[in-house]
């Protein structure tokens, strides 16, 4: 298999701002403007200093240049043309766009690129207010002294999934004023009950590859506490954005919403582990609680069980023992079955098909060597059911129900393998047993994300889109400097229910939205918004990844009980000539 290209770009990331409103006030008007100001603005100058579009889902544009100098001159130029294009709209008709331009290196790959590189284009064009362009310090040393333009540095900041801090720079003509950055997004309020982040503790042992271990020890312990009705708890994904960073702790307060934070450390040498551990009130600053734990690795989970614990006391305070004792984790350990579900879960998290495909061999070690162990089971059989969506195979399905019965069997007190068991009921049109798995699901894991997405997914199959996209906006709540992995889910709802232009939103922030399927529900999103050119775009880039892909395929791949639910997806394709 040839290896992808990479190579040094400079990259244009744009959107239009507050497009869902002006959608919401006249579709048929926005669209036309949005295509008239492409065709007569945009493409154009794109074409002038040769840019090349790799990605348009929606509102938003990807472009590509070879050149520093070209890349921002037809940023600038395009800004321009745009505000003489909007002279004579009325205020609240106008189209304007954010840019963001980043110099870095990328990965070609089926006809888009991929990499850090792309991802800080993007972070950078959330730095800029309506109407303006702010580049990366890459970029800015290239062209500085070569444009006749105004630079302004506008200092460093901390953005999402980004591990070092990026420093931005504003760019305007002579005669126009530089931008300042945009104002960061507000704080999220507190939840009525104890709320509470566990930052990824940090790995102290000597070796770097051990890194999964002490990730391992705070996915853990996010688990069990999120199986606390009595707790507000912060998902994993969210948590890990502060990974390696220097934190303000009163600022993660802010940022997520929560009134405390765990902290931690973990040292494991030889047969000994050192985990510490600490409760902080974030707007304090203040210690509620904090002790360390000096043991042999034999009692790890005993530890992991008693810091649980004590988080739980100290945030519930009047919480019942029976509370506490649904709060353990009840395992027999055996440490190398143990290793062997940490590596599984780490490679799971990137939600690749070759990294799904390296989880499930983890987690296959890990009931071989512990077959006992029922979290195993219903991590196998949540990595065999990505599978079968990513492979396209029934067959990792009937693997997948098998490893979650198993799960249940053993007594998997986290929820998660009836959560799946749910899901294959559905897929076999056993509605009344699906609904008792999910029920059980719940009550077992009220906060667990994993959970929640099946259940999300679950009510959109049944037909109940609006209950869907209500559980997907709970995610991102639970969830919010990462809600990428739940736009699937409200994409696919707000189509449903008729909310296209908030459908193309979500689409265009899915993090898996290059995956055959979500290509093709994109491309019948598009063609119902009337974009027929992007949308047969779409639909080529599905057979790109799914060569010889058909509607039969996609009628195979969707397990909706209501026949108008399925007929709405295919009516989006048939209006680009897509039929039986």
């Amino acid at each position: 298999m040839a290896r992808p290209e990479r190579r040094l770009a400079a990259i244009l990331a744009a959107d239009v701002a507050g497009y869902s409103r002006l959608m919401a006030a006249d579709e048929a008007g926005t669209l036309a403007h949005f295509n008239s100001l492409r065709a007569e603005v945009i493409d154009p100058k794109i074409s002038q200093f040769k840019g090349r579009v790799v990605g348009s889902a929606g509102d938003s544009l990807l472009v590509e240049f070879a050149s520093a100098v070209d890349a921002v001159q037809c940023a600038v130029e395009a800004q321009e043309g745009i505000a003489l294009h909007n002279a004579e709209l009325p205020e609240d008709r106008r189209i304007v766009f954010r840019m963001g331009l980043n110099l870095g290196d990328v990965i070609f790959e089926g006809g888009t690129i991929h990499g850090d590189g792309v991802n800080v284009a993007a972070r950078l064009e959330k730095l800029a207010n309506p109407g303006t362009v702010v580049l990366g310090r890459g970029i800015y040393e290239q062209v500085k002294g070569k444009l006749p333009y105004v630079f302004a540095d506008l200092g460093e900041h901390s953005v999402k999934n980004i591990v070092e801090p990026v420093r931005a720079f504003g760019v305007a003509s002579p005669d126009r004023p530089v931008p300042e950055p945009a104002a960061a997004p507000e704080d999220l309020p507190l939840p009525a009950k104890p709320s509470v982040a566990v930052l990824p503790f940090t790995n102290m042992s000597n070796d770097s590859e051990q890194e999964y271990f002490s990730d391992g020890i705070t996915e853990d312990i996010i688990t069990e506490l999120s199986r606390n009705r009595g707790l507000f708890v912060i998902a994993r994904n969210s948590c890990f954005v502060f990974k390696g960073r220097a934190v303000d702790i009163a600022e993660i307060g802010r940022r997520l919403g929560v009134r405390y934070v765990v902290e931690g450390s973990v040292r494991k040498a030889g047969k000994r582990v050192r985990i510490t551990a600490q409760l902080i009130e974030a707007s304090t600053g203040s210690h509620v609680w904090a002790e360390r734990y000096d043991r042999d690795l034999e009692d790890l989970f005993a530890v992991q069980d008693e810091v649980t614990e004590r988080i739980v006391w100290a945030l519930a305070g009047q919480v019942g023992v029976a509370e506490i004792d649904r709060s353990k984790r009840r395992k027999k350990g055996n440490l190398h079955s143990y290793d062997a579900l940490l590596r599984g879960i780490e490679a799971f998290q990137r939600f690749t098909e070759k990294d799904s495909a390296e989880a499930v061999g983890f987690f296959q070690c890990a009931v071989e060597l512990d077959p006992e162990s029922a979290e195993a089971y219903a991590w196998l059989a949540e990595a065999y059911s990505y599978a079968s969506v990513f492979e396209a195979d029934p067959s990792k399905r009937t693997l997948s129900l098998a490893a979650a019965r198993r799960s249940i069997e053993l007594g998997d007190p986290s929820a998660h393998a009836e959560a799946i068991i749910a899901s294959h009921c559905r897929w076999n049109e056993d509605f009344e047993s699906a609904g008792a798995h999910l029920d059980r699901a719940i009550a077992l894991g009220p906060s667990n994300p994993y959970v929640l997405s099946w259940m999300g997914f679950l009510r959109l199959w049944q037909g109940r889109a609006s209950e869907a996209r209500e559980i997907g906006e709970r995610l991102r709540r639970l969830d919010p400097l990462d809600p990428l992995w739940v736009h699937e889910l409200i994409a696919y709802a707000c189509y449903l229910i008729g909310d296209y232009a908030a459908s193309l939103e979500s689409f265009r922030r899915w993090r898996n939205n290059e995956h055959y399927r979500g290509l093709a529900n994109l491309a019948a999103c598009l063609a119902q918004l009337g974009r027929i050119d992007e949308a047969r775009a779409a639909w080529h880039r599905c057979l790109d990844v799914k060569p010889g892909y058909t509607i039969q395929d996609y009628k195979r791949g969707s397990p909706y009980r209501r026949p108008e639910d399925l007929a709405h997806w295919l009516d989006g394709l048939n209006k680009i000539g897509i039929t039986e």
